[in-house]
């Protein structure tokens, strides 16, 4: 497994371990705003995969429609599970064509920035381990108990502990 694929992997499967572990809380504790990034638990999630959505829709030069607001935790890992494997895809076949300097638009800045398909790419696998640091700041002020660590290493080993 190359680097790539160990990233994209691990992003997806941290995000959607997380989510797992917050399944049980009620609307009040998904909802409850903290002193850190999008205040809680839900907004929090829903940044999360939105910014996935989103970046994804614009690296594939599409329109970006209506923007999802589907966020109970079952939604959300819905969510998950529909755009990650487009965004591998999308992240594999640059790999694979050697693409990582190649621009696109981003028609949501204003006016229009070109960005590169490499930049947007590791900007987004980033941006998801930031705002996963905040999801277990609040799952530990809510009380969760277990709460990995989300590391990269960690995740690898588990990988290869599975049958």
């Amino acid at each position: 497994m190359d680097l790539l694929d160990r990233l994209l992997q691990h992003d997806a499967a941290t995000t959607r371990q997380l989510l797992l572990l917050s399944q049980d809380l009620n609307d009040e504790a998904l909802d409850r705003p903290f002193d850190i990034g999008h205040q809680t638990l839900r907004a929090t999630f829903a940044h999360i995969i939105g910014n996935m959505e989103v970046w994804t829709t614009l690296m594939r030069e599409e329109p970006v429609g209506t923007r999802a607001t589907a966020n109970t935790i079952p939604e959300l890992i819905a969510r998950l599970d529909t755009i990650a494997p487009t965004f591998a895809a999308i992240a594999t076949h640059i790999r694979d064509t050697n693409r990582w300097d190649e621009q696109w638009l981003d028609t949501l800045d204003q006016p229009p920035q070109a960005k590169t398909f490499g930049g947007a790419i590791g900007h987004l696998i980033t941006h998801s381990m930031y705002h996963r640091g905040e999801v277990q700041h609040i799952l530990k002020r809510l009380g969760v108990a277990n709460i990995p660590e989300g590391d990269l290493l960690s995740w690898e080993q588990s990988q290869r502990q599975q049958p």
